[in-house]
């Protein structure tokens, strides 16, 4: 993917890390991109945007029991 397809992104600082999360279009769609970056070190997972509710409620729930199991 180029820069030109960005069609929008957001950047989350925790600690020492940081996220980037970019969403993207190309040929077969649309497309979130999470990048951490860790002091250089870069990670990437690439998420479809047509399961981009899923994996938001998947994440909500996971906050929920963290939320509710705080020591």
């Amino acid at each position: 993917m180029q820069n030109n397809d960005l069609l929008h992104t957001e950047k989350i600082l925790a600690d020492r890390k940081v996220f980037f999360l970019d969403l993207k279009k190309n040929a077969r769609g649309k497309v979130i991109k999470i990048t951490e970056d860790v002091g250089g070190n870069r990670d990437t997972i690439m998420v479809p945007a047509d399961i981009l509710g899923d994996f938001i409620a998947a994440l909500t729930d996971i906050k929920e029991t963290s939320d509710n199991n705080e020591d």
